[in-house]
């Protein structure tokens, strides 16, 4: 799995880390963060506490655009609001350096769960984290009878950059094909009702999200 929360994140000139996930082919999605001065921000609150999910505090930091339309199918809409709060939730994670951090296990299982753990912990490691704006757009999503789901969407980078949290430098990067990168996830509805992810791939450069 490459990601937001799946991407290979450059943190230093000569330092890239990688999610990788099953079925994905590429190690070269740009890094995440922002162009803007920061310091330290005023947490923003994104998700609902109701229902039982947990409440995601991100810094002012921060920000997103989902150009996810409701589709009018109740199970469909369900999958793109959970699809939405479990990438903030590993964004979370990056922000507060916890690589265990429980609003985005609620979200993810398995072998997505264990990957994004090793994402989140590489930015721990090298005491980074992630400011700027994405956006996500053009999903597309398929739920079956059996309480199964699939969800593909693409993300926009191009204003993502990696900060240093030492030195609060941030590591700016220019924009190239490779900031557009088409992510395909693999849900499933739990006994709460809640669409967790169970793999998830990524591809950066894809033709299908370039402008």
């Amino acid at each position: 799995m490459n990601r937001r929360t799946a991407f290979l994140t450059t943190l230093a000139v000569t330092t890239a880390l990688t999610l990788t996930a099953c079925g994905n082919d590429d190690t070269d999605a740009p890094a995440k963060g922002s162009d803007k001065e920061t310091g330290v921000e005023a947490p923003t609150s994104s998700a609902p506490a109701s229902s039982g999910r947990p409440e995601i505090e991100l810094p002012g930091d921060l920000s997103y655009t989902f150009d996810w339309p409701k589709t009018g199918d109740k199970e469909k809409d369900a999958v793109l609001a959970d699809g939405e709060q479990s990438i903030k939730a590993v964004d979370q994670a990056i922000v507060k350096q916890n690589a265990l951090d429980s609003a985005y296990l609620y979200y993810y299982e398995g072998e997505a769960a264990a990957e994004t753990q090793k994402f989140v912990q590489d930015y721990v490691d090298h005491k980074a984290a992630i400011t700027g704006s994405y956006r996500f757009y053009a999903p597309e999503v398929n739920v079956k009878q059996d309480g199964t789901a699939s969800l593909s969407y693409c993300e926009d980078q191009g204003k993502a950059f990696v900060k240093y949290l030492e030195t609060n430098e941030i590591k700016k990067t220019e924009v190239t094909a490779k900031s557009y990168v088409i992510y395909h996830t693999s849900l499933k509805r739990n006994d709460k009702g809640v669409w967790v992810i169970q793999k998830i791939a990524s591809q950066s450069g894809s033709a299908k999200c370039r402008p």
